[in-house]
């Protein structure tokens, strides 16, 4: 049997005690990811999560070991050059705090640029020397200046796609620029029992937050409208149903407590519209009233001499004329024979006799009510404006 160094079964042991410890554990690939900055995202992590690199067979070893439930399924993604995240908070929490801990890193020979790279305009802390061919080779404008190694003009060495030349490579880091974007890429994440794959993970927490807010709105507008009382939505159906109430009583003209100002003002806003309306026309005929007034009277033609039994003649004609012209009381719109042949009795034939009537006396004569009277005679306004 083989002999297993102590420092395996030591670094076992330790990797099941801290399996068995945290309730969420993380495979990451670590591959990508220089030891430098590896360090740095280790370090901004300090607090939420612990990274723990080791060799791909021992980290076997210790989830076999762990023997939790569901924890064997992590063995499917030990590939390439995995690490352990430890976390008591949750997959979810790990990788969002992944993503955020992204970390800048030196850019390799012969590989690929992520996006534009670039340098600026400025001086650099190199003395004239071998540095100054370095950077021209690279394409960089360099020049010497004051003493100094200065870059000349801003200026982009390699576009986004484009391979990243041993050159370019050696000139960015002897800048000390790093331009290649790195993280830890989370490959499965375990809690209770569940093992998580990233595409499950990435979730989008401020969307997830607008669609609950969304669907909550939408609840109680359902609801509302629908008239179903809840905890939280019966204030607003009783404040729905006092607000429909209130303008139901003061379109309909229901004198309650609580309406009857609204009532008047609508009412007196009305009367405002009304009286507007008709203002110009009533000035209008008041000042040809005025006018006809002032204006002199046409001088009677002289009559010549008739005998008298031809005037009284004419004069019988011309009442049974004026009488024919006259607009009889049934001709009024809404007036009953029944009515009708009260006023008649009254000694109101015509629409100009009631026009001409005493509504209070007519009122007492025929024991037709004042406010009827009135509406007759506003008809009958009408049938002798017509002609």
């Amino acid at each position: 049997m083989a002999h297993v160094a102590q420092w395996k079964k030591d670094e076992v042991k330790e990797m099941s005690r801290l399996l068995s410890e945290y309730p969420v554990v993380g495979i990451v690939d670590l591959g990508p990811v220089p030891g430098r900055q590896i360090q740095r995202i280790r370090e901004s992590l300090r607090g939420e999560a612990l990274l723990r690199m080791s060799r791909k067979r021992l980290m076997a070893h210790a989830i076999k070991k762990a023997s939790r439930e569901g924890l064997e399924g992590l063995l499917d993604y030990l590939t390439g050059q995995p690490g352990f995240i430890f976390s008591k908070t949750n997959p979810f929490r790990i990788y969002k705090d992944l993503e955020k801990n992204k970390t800048m890193a030196p850019a390799k020979p012969n590989s690929t640029a992520p996006s534009d790279i670039s340098v600026s305009k400025g001086d650099t802390p190199f003395p004239p020397g071998p540095i100054l061919s370095e950077l021209q080779q690279a394409g960089i404008p360099a020049a010497i200046q004051g003493g100094k190694v200065v870059i000349k003009e801003d200026k982009v060495l390699v576009r986004a796609g484009e391979k990243i030349s041993p050159a370019v490579a050696n000139a960015l880091a002897r800048l000390e620029i790093e331009p290649v974007e790195v993280k830890l890429r989370l490959l499965a994440a375990y809690e209770d029992g569940v093992v998580y794959p990233p595409e499950i993970l990435a979730v989008d927490s401020q969307k997830i937050l607008s669609d609950m807010a969304a669907a909550y709105q939408q609840a109680v507008n359902l609801s509302v409208n629908s008239g179903y009382p809840t905890k939280e939505t019966a204030p607003l159906i009783l404040a729905q149903a006092a607000l429909r109430a209130r303008n139901l009583a003061v379109n309909a003209g229901i004198y309650a407590k609580d309406v009857i100002e609204a009532i008047l003002s609508m009412a007196q806003s009305k009367a405002l519209a009304i009286e507007s309306l008709t203002r110009d026309k009533v000035a209008e005929k008041m000042r040809a009233l005025e006018s006809e007034a002032s204006a002199p009277a046409a001088p009677e033609p002289a009559s010549e001499e008739r005998p008298p039994e031809e005037a009284a003649a004419a004069k019988e004609e011309e009442a049974s004329k004026e009488e024919r012209t006259k607009t009889p009381i049934t001709a009024i719109k809404g007036l009953g024979a029944k009515t009708a042949e009260k006023l008649e009795a009254a000694g109101i034939k015509t629409a100009e006799d009631l026009l001409k009537a005493d509504l209070e006396q007519l009122t007492k004569d025929t024991g037709i009510k004042e406010e009827t009277l009135k509406k007759y005679l506003s008809e009958a306004e009408k049938l002798t404006e017509v002609k």
